[in-house]
């Protein structure tokens, strides 16, 4: 049965159906205790319910767990159960379908989908693709071929590698496999008062925009990336893309009116678009975004999807602090961060 909308979820508890525990939380309002679904403590009056898709999202509007119910006795074996779902997905040679996984796990698909989507930031099938897509990016480099490396990887067909594995590698197959070879990546590091910053793009758009201490660093970092790419230094056709990066970076509420080559994760495209939707001169708490993004309780990985974001400013990472609103971590620095934020504030 789906809990959907409310009333399925009122009629769930006033009838104590203990096969709803673990797909919601209620919490009653009078006494500011929150419970599983087919709780033996006396039924709520209806008035005085909220219900709540985890026990995070109840606890964050103030309220504590039921000491006979117990809500949060479920995580340690809602942990276990993802665990079993990830082994089999790391080891299947094709992705299990959805009801495979909600056996190996013991729960039904539904609520399945529900506590591994919460416990890991992606559904089950957006696990299994990024799971692939790194042993896709292994196996470039380690296979005797690019066609061995296909198959080793779960494609069921080359056809499928060459729509959706150029999408996650960013080029074609063989070009990754070289190390990027014959990719044309223009770059430059220009001077900002933020420091050095290099800015590199592809045929697709803008790839790279890293701030760093010294200049000469950075252009290594990205040999480092693309070892066999055609590294292509201060092209004059790129000085334009260079400028209006340096400009963001003194302006940032400007925004940036260039296309992105954005690469990541489905999780992560997700977190990184909920980024670039936050207004400049505002900011947004690691669980704020993981609401925006229908994943409360994911905010540990959104997180670590600003960690891995290599788009400074056009991404906006440093909208995003902590949910006492102190900085916290930034890839380039917590300096810079503030100077970002007091530059947006000001405009």
């Amino acid at each position: 049965m789906s809990y959907s909308n409310d009333e399925a979820r009122w009629e769930a508890v006033a009838s104590r159906n203990k096969g709803a525990a673990g797909v919601f939380v209620f919490g009653v309002r009078t006494t500011g205790v929150y419970c599983r679904p087919g709780c033996a403590s006396r039924t709520p009056r209806r008035e005085n319910v909220r219900f709540f898709a985890t026990p995070d999202e109840a606890e964050s509007d103030g309220l504590r767990p039921c000491k006979r119910c117990t809500p949060r006795g479920g995580d340690d074996a809602h942990a276990a159960a993802v665990a079993r779902a990830c082994a089999l997905i790391e080891t299947a040679d094709e992705p299990p379908m959805l009801g495979q996984l909600a056996d190996v796990a013991g729960l039904s698909p539904f609520h399945f989908h529900r506590v591994f989507k919460a416990a890991t930031g992606l559904t089950p099938a957006e696990y299994a693709r990024a799971r692939r897509d790194e042993r896709l990016r292994a196996g470039l480099q380690s296979a005797s071929s690019v066609t061995a490396a296909i198959y080793e990887a779960g494609y069921g067909s080359a056809s499928g590698l060459y729509g959706d594995g150029a999408a996650a590698l960013g080029m074609q197959p063989s070009a990754y496999r070289a190390g990027a070879r014959g990719e044309r990546i223009s770059y430059a590091v220009a001077e900002s008062s933020l420091g050095p910053v290099l800015v590199a793009a592809t045929a697709r758009g803008v790839c790279a925009i890293e701030f760093g201490e010294r200049a000469e660093q950075l252009p290594a970092r990205l040999a480092a990336r693309f070892p066999n790419a055609v590294l292509v230094a201060d092209d004059p056709a790129f000085s334009t893309t260079v400028a209006s990066v340096a400009a963001l970076v003194e302006t940032p509420a400007r925004g940036l009116e260039l296309p992105l080559d954005i690469q990541g994760t489905a999780f992560q495209q997700r977190v990184w678009a909920a980024l670039r939707a936050i207004p400049p001169g505002s900011t947004a708490s690691y669980a704020e975004v993981a609401a925006r993004i229908g994943q409360p309780g994911a905010a540990r990985a959104v997180a670590q999807a600003c960690a891995a974001n290599g788009l400074a400013v056009a991404v906006p990472c440093h909208r995003v602090v902590r949910s006492d609103g102190a900085l916290s971590g930034y890839r380039w620095g917590a300096e810079r961060k503030r100077a970002l934020l007091e530059r947006e504030q000001e405009a």
